[in-house]
């Protein structure tokens, strides 16, 4: 794992997000972000469709599955929802968005 270079405190999102992006620098791992993304809505999407909410917490594994895998695997880093987990969750919705408009490449 490598050490961390950040400050600990963040006071906004705009703030966390450049930290953010720069711990999801290897691609490997923005696409397993953007597929544990997708399952996370297709999990939601099935919960909601079916009403069975059994569903939702392999919307959570299936999210952070993906996620810690690129962290571990791929980034060699600690995923920063350990310490920032609102800002973190943030991020990864924000990231999504972005790949989807064309912002970050996979």
């Amino acid at each position: 794992m490598q050490p961390t270079t950040h400050t600990e405190h963040f006071s906004s999102f705009a703030q966390f997000y450049p930290f953010y992006l720069s711990e999801h620098s290897h691609p490997v791992s923005r696409r397993l972000h953007f597929i544990g993304s997708l399952g996370v809505i297709g999990f939601v999407s099935m919960a909601i469709a079916t009403g069975n909410w059994l569903w939702l917490p392999l919307a959570i594994v299936c999210g952070y599955g993906f996620a810690w895998v690129g962290h571990f695997r791929f980034e060699k880093n600690r995923p920063a929802t350990f310490r920032h987990p609102i800002y973190s969750l943030m991020g990864d919705w924000v990231m999504f968005a972005d790949i989807c408009r064309g912002k970050i490449s996979l």
